[in-house]
């Protein structure tokens, strides 16, 4: 999402998390995530470490974050030189499940089980339709799309999750669009079945 390499990263730790996640090694999965490991990379035990010797600055905090997950966390990340930088809001579901749900502050809907296509760009009419034609054209097949806007012909962010990365040619397509400002392709780092935004665990379901 940062689009560079890392340098600094802020943990916000809301709820449980604030309580329990040194306890429970979340910490250590906070660094490793900020590094690019995956949730099975046996280095998560040592992320400090390899956080020293990547030259990664972390610190973390606590706060009240409001009326959200009790297991989420804000994640402010930046870069050197241009001085790139982003901020996320997490949440951690229970078994295994995960969902960013802000980018800079806009509502987003990522599961990390999917490819993700993020895109700020100006509220029109027609951008979702083409971000999704051009999706179809590379042959590639929609999860599931959410969009949320500041304000009527303001900036609005799109998330799409996507069963497979778009080509390269694809990407650069569409941020040269005019009326795209940013973009990002996420790669899937979670198991595929992660439930959707509006799914439901049922009760008694030990997923």
């Amino acid at each position: 999402m940062l689009g560079a390499e890392p340098q600094h990263a802020r943990f916000v730790l809301h709820g449980s998390f604030a309580k329990t996640a040194r306890g429970h090694g979340t910490d250590l999965a906070l660094v490793a995530g900020t590094l690019g490991y995956y949730p099975d990379d046996e280095r998560i035990r040592d992320a400090f470490e390899y956080a020293a010797a990547a030259g990664l600055a972390y610190e973390f905090t606590t706060a009240d974050l409001g009326d959200i997950h009790p297991n989420s966390v804000l994640m402010e990340f930046s870069a050197g030189g241009d001085g790139a930088s982003v901020v996320v809001l997490g949440s951690s579901l229970g078994a295994g499940f995960v969902r960013v749900g802000q980018v800079n502050g806009f509502d987003v809907q990522v599961s990390g089980a999917y490819h993700t296509l993020l895109a700020l760009h100006t509220d029109r009419p027609g951008v979702i339709a083409r971000v999704a034609s051009v999706v179809a054209d590379d042959g590639g097949n929609i999860a599931t799309a959410f969009s949320a806007r500041q304000r009527r012909g303001g900036h609005a962010m799109l998330s799409m999750e996507i069963d497979r990365p778009l080509a390269d040619y694809a990407v650069t397509y569409l941020s040269s669009l005019p009326y795209i400002h940013w973009l990002r392709l996420l790669p899937a780092v979670m198991a595929n079945d992660a439930p959707g935004p509006t799914d439901a665990v049922a009760d008694g379901d030990t997923r």
